[in-house]
């Protein structure tokens, strides 16, 4: 069982070795942080682990690889907050050579013939969790060599994912496919085995890079089907308010139970059908987060649009953190704690969005 009590996690959070993660992290085996389900939703910020790393005082040279990754899912949480739903959209340039908008039938039915690939598909279905490398390799499968348009296997690997975070698997599978970045990425067999650690040969990845660029479709690729999905969300009744207290809203992307703990406040998860149904999750996804707002003290949960809640409520202050899908609440907006506070908006790559935060380094430090 993947655990949700807070302190366990920060047990978690604490365990981190940034030395061995630096060493190992690109390999399916590796030492990586697994607090990635938590950062999703709303439990830790890229901040909070960046500082109980750094207090431990090790050289900046052994925890720079693992804070410039941070600082990766702060930079797409960036461009998401910048560019909202048009992250949907090719961003920077069109995905080239698409053939279709749909999903290749032998990556949802793990049956891609790459054995290692196969059994982290199934592994992602039955708990949730895809190193990212191999996540890598699969965006490249469906868009660069199934010549997949990124978008519906992106919706297919979120809903199956316990960290499902739209703004960083989105822009992660545009990366992948060009659309977001300066080249396609491609990876080959003996890429695989060699960070998989497994020795298979004779499948349609086992060529030289130039020959996997230049490649049809393999036959096994060309079969596709849609992905369509919906998430189970919870009955609920509107929620109970003390009326002399402010209402703190909890989401789907923010769960976060030190948030204001000193005050006093009625708090509500809110999970709005419309969000769920542009982005569906599983029941697991579900059952996930619920868990882990058991965190939060004499949390309610609300299953319904803010504005049906507002207008039930129309007296109360509701309080929220910013996020791209709570950009229609009112109230009082909370910033969410960036691992670099001073660097904020659009930059058109990470060079450039992690060459600004440099600047203020010392400021983390």
């Amino acid at each position: 069982m993947i655990p949700t009590r807070y302190e366990e996690l920060l047990g978690m959070l604490d365990e981190i070795d940034p030395i061995r993660y630096a060493l190992s992290r690109n390999y399916t085996d590796g030492a990586v942080t697994r607090l990635s389900p938590y950062i999703s939703r709303g439990l830790f910020s890229t901040r909070q682990i960046a500082k109980s790393i750094l207090n431990k005082k090790y050289r900046w040279q052994q925890v720079e690889c693992l804070i410039k990754e941070l600082a990766w899912r702060d930079y797409f949480q960036q461009v998401w907050r910048v560019l909202k739903n048009d992250i949907n959209l090719d961003i920077k340039q069109t995905q080239q050579n698409v053939k279709h908008h749909d999903l290749p039938k032998v990556i949802l039915e793990a049956n891609t013939g790459i054995t290692s690939i196969d059994t982290h598909i199934q592994s992602l279905y039955e708990h949730g969790y895809m190193h990212n490398h191999v996540r890598m390799y699969v965006a490249s499968i469906c868009c660069n060599i199934a010549q997949s348009h990124w978008l519906t296997p992106a919706q297919w690997m979120y809903y199956h994912l316990l960290d499902a975070d739209w703004g960083s698997n989105a822009l992660s599978w545009q990366w992948v496919c060009g659309s977001f970045s300066s080249k396609k990425y491609f990876a080959n067999q003996e890429n695989i085995n060699r960070f998989t650690r497994s020795n298979q040969h004779q499948t349609f990845l086992d060529t030289d890079y130039e020959a996997l660029e230049k490649m049809s479709v393999p036959l096994s690729l060309q079969h596709t089907t849609n992905f369509e999905a919906r998430t189970p969300l919870p009955e609920t009744p509107l929620p109970i308010f003390n009326p002399e207290l402010p209402v703190y809203l909890y989401t789907f992307y923010n769960l976060d139970p030190l948030w204001d703990s000193q005050v006093k406040a009625n708090r509500v998860l809110i999970l709005e059908p419309s969000m769920f149904e542009q982005y569906p999750v599983k029941k697991e996804s579900i059952d996930f987060m619920l868990s882990l707002s058991r965190n939060i003290v004499d949390i309610q949960v609300y299953t319904g649009e803010f504005a049906h809640l507002s207008a039930a409520f129309p007296q109360y202050t509701f309080h929220f953190k910013e996020h791209p899908l709570s950009a229609h609440f009112y109230g009082v907006e909370h910033s969410r704690e960036w691992m670099f506070e001073e660097v904020k908006g659009y930059y058109p790559s990470f060079s450039a969005y992690w060459k600004k935060c440099q600047t203020h380094l010392q400021q983390l430090k």
